[in-house]
């Protein structure tokens, strides 16, 4: 019934799920909850003969405790605050009762962090510009599920196999903060966590969203603790026919873990994955047609049926070890992904990211003062078969490219707090890495036949060094220097000119960032506040000569970025409608001031880099109750849109979003949800790749954002 695109894509995905046996998927993850609870024996007929005595009934609830492998929420919390440097935290529970389709549901909230939606799951995040001029998935920023990497071996990757729906909790390390998982990219690391038998929030939930654009998500949750075993199984199917033409997206995934407490002190979790993705590609626009015909479609990628088909499978261990000096964790993982993706030509990728990755943290006193240490290492690489095909309205024709992309990489860090005094601590810590990048083109990209082989090295070291002052336990000064590096992936070092190209051997990016900020809360008061500015050398900066052919990149010269990371509420009234009432009003706002440049630059002097807005803001004002209804209605502000291209001559208009959510949390563990975006019908510009020179480019790379919508929810938990 959902028909997604032209059967010449269809047959290459012979194992391709359809809806019903999506639904069908939801369904098995509710049989696993009915074997598990026939597992408990049914109590034995009272004896007619005994008096039977009725007690009233007692209502205990605590939060989920945890396990050695996947520590409680709350503890979650209390270890990412005690990180000297700017990060954020985001508990699921409270995005339980939302609209949430991709990334930009679960983020929007966190300050410093810069979503742009194009078309279905397909974003653009950013943090302190990390692929500010990046045109399609990743940059500069680690994607972590489980705190293991989801991305490929060279850095690349997409946001697609992060089910919204299949999170327990997310922790987000700005910059050089992501150091305690072995990154130390610009961006940092965010790191999404999935429940399990210990941590999940029911050991049943059921969710169903509808709305705009022919979408209808279902998603089905099961968890269970039997002994010293615990399993959780997750699975949400996804359709939307997309607000634009040739946008329409399926999606099918699924997560699954299962834990064994081995004995007290060892405990092993292996952690499953399957996502399946059909999306067609609705292309990119001019600018006037962005604004004034945004459900259009390019015209070019109507005719070569463009669209991201994806299959991944992610098969992971943890294995840890309470020891009595600490504790011992080594991941261990797997990823194979089959990519299908007629865009100019049909590229056809089937590729294997494996990995091991041990982490000892301990604490322990040194002259009498507290210390804690985290050593780790990561050893990961990959290997992926890239071919090219000419295509033929979406099929595969004459083979243009076959091509062998291997990716290395051998990572040690450690990172130390030492309390100075009880409340103050000095941070420090440095990664080793060396990466490898190995290129082999057994014919058809490069233009010169000779260069079959090409070989890239990347070496570093980079340190951070920082102070944490607990003024008090709910109040933090923090500081820290930190330096980064980002290496090229192939999509960087491969890059086509017409209809060739060659293997570009770019620099590293590397940058110095300092920040200074607070977070805390007093009284009614809560906040969330950062400055950093980072010192850029041979920025990896994209630029777009032709929308139907992938961005090029080059190394900028020196950069600079700096910015204010800020989230502020107040609650404003307590207690409104009568005395104990326990309604109230609470104010929020969000500030993110990106101002990223050149510096003295040959060709672009001291121009702002395109890609990412000076001023972002985003403001909420909720009325909730103790019995449950809530009633929020929100503003996303951009003064002032982006430069579109480096020499500053064409810039994207600003905008105002007017949006509504409101919804009942009833005590029986339903909840009704009601979502409304863009009421006002604003047309804008949600995101675009860059291009040198808007006077004399072709620019038509703009992505239009999506309209008014309105979306409903159920959400049951038992």
């Amino acid at each position: 019934p959902f028909p997604l695109s032209t059967d010449h894509n269809r047959k290459h995905w012979p194992f391709r799920l359809r809806p019903g046996v999506a639904l069908g998927g939801v369904a098995v993850c509710f049989v696993f909850a009915g074997i598990a609870r026939a597992q408990v024996a049914a109590p034995s007929a009272p004896n007619s003969s005994a008096k039977t005595i009725v007690l009233p009934t007692i209502t205990v609830t605590s939060p989920p405790l945890g396990s050695l492998t996947v520590p409680s929420v709350a503890q979650q919390k209390r270890e990412i605050d005690q990180t000297a440097g700017s990060v954020g935290f985001i508990d699921s529970e409270s995005l339980g009762n939302r609209y949430t389709a991709n990334l930009d549901d679960v983020l929007k909230d966190a300050p410093g962090v810069m979503v742009d939606t194009r078309y279905g799951q397909e974003l653009r995040l950013s943090i302190r510009g990390s692929g500010i001029a990046r045109a399609y998935h990743t940059r500069g920023i680690e994607i972590l599920q489980d705190g293991i990497p989801t991305h490929q071996a060279d850095g690349s990757g997409d946001y697609y196999q992060i089910d919204p729906l299949a999170l327990r909790s997310v922790d987000i390390y700005k910059g050089g903060n992501g150091l305690a998982y072995g990154s130390s990219t610009l961006g940092g690391a965010i790191n999404f966590v999935t429940p399990t038998g210990h941590t999940a929030i029911a050991p049943n939930m059921l969710r169903i969203h509808g709305g705009s654009f022919g979408t209808v998500q279902v998603n089905g949750q099961v968890s269970r603790v039997s002994g010293d075993l615990d399993f959780m199984a997750n699975f949400t199917t996804l359709h939307s026919d997309g607000y634009r033409q040739h946008e329409t997206g399926q999606y099918e995934q699924f997560n699954a873990n299962l834990g064994y407490r081995i004995s007290p002190g060892i405990e092993t979790r292996f952690y499953i994955g399957a996502y399946v993705v059909d999306q067609l590609l609705p292309g990119t626009l001019t600018l006037d047609e962005a604004l004034h015909h945004p459900k259009s479609a390019q015209n070019a990628a109507v005719a070569l049926d463009e669209a991201r088909n994806t299959r991944v499978e992610r098969f992971a261990n943890r294995t840890t070890f309470a020891l009595d000096s600490g504790s011992l964790d080594i991941d261990t993982w797997v990823i194979h992904k089959r990519l299908y993706h007629p865009i100019f030509q049909v590229l056809d990728e089937n590729g294997v990211t494996y990995g091991i990755a041990p982490r000892y943290t301990t604490k322990f006193t040194v002259g009498g003062h507290h210390n804690e240490l985290i050593v780790g290492g990561r050893f990961f690489g990959g290997n992926n078969t890239a071919l090219r095909f000419v295509n033929n309205a979406g099929s595969e024709g004459q083979q243009t490219l076959d091509s062998r992309q291997n990716a290395y990489n051998y990572e040690g860090y450690f990172e130390n707090r030492f309390f100075v005094l009880p409340q103050l601590a000095l941070m420090t810590g440095a990664k080793l890495l060396h990466d490898e990048r190995r290129y082999v083109d057994n014919g058809g990209l490069t233009a010169d036949p000779t260069a079959k082989t090409a070989n890239r090295a990347y070496d570093g070291f980079n340190p951070k060094i920082g102070v944490l002052w607990n003024l008090r336990p709910d109040i933090q000064v923090f500081a820290d220097v930190t330096r980064s590096q980002d290496v090229p992936d192939f999509t960087d070092l491969t890059q086509t000119f017409g209809s060739t190209g060659n293997f570009v051997p770019l620099q590293a990016q590397r940058a110095w960032t300092a920040e200074i900020g607070t977070r805390g809360s007093y009284h009614r008061f809560g906040w969330d506040v950062t400055f950093y500015r980072s010192w850029v050398r041979d920025e990896l900066l994209q630029y777009t000569t032709d929308s139907n052919i992938p961005a090029s990149t080059f190394n900028a010269g020196s950069t600079l970025h700096q910015g204010i990371e800020l989230g502020v509420s107040a609650e404003l009234l307590h207690n409104i409608s009568g005395p104990h009432a326990g309604d109230k009003l609470t104010l929020s706002q969000l500030w993110n001031w990106s101002d990223f440049t050149f510096r003295n630059d040959p060709q672009y002097g001291n121009n702002r880099i395109p890609g990412i807005p000076l001023n972002v803001l985003r403001t909420t004002l909720s009325y909730t109750q103790p019995g449950g209804f809530y009633f929020t209605p929100g503003i996303d502000w951009v003064p002032g849109g982006a430069w579109a291209d480096y020499a500053n001559t064409l810039k994207v208009p600003g905008y105002v979003l007017f949006g509504l959510e409101t919804g009942v949390n009833f005590s029986d563990g339903w909840s009704i949800y009601l979502e409304a975006r863009n009421l006002a019908d604003k047309r804008y510009v949600s995101d675009f790749g860059p291009v040198t020179n808007a006077q004399t480019q072709n620019t038509a790379v703009f992505y239009p954002g999506d309209g008014r919508s309105v979306f409903v929810g159920l959400r049951h938990i038992f």
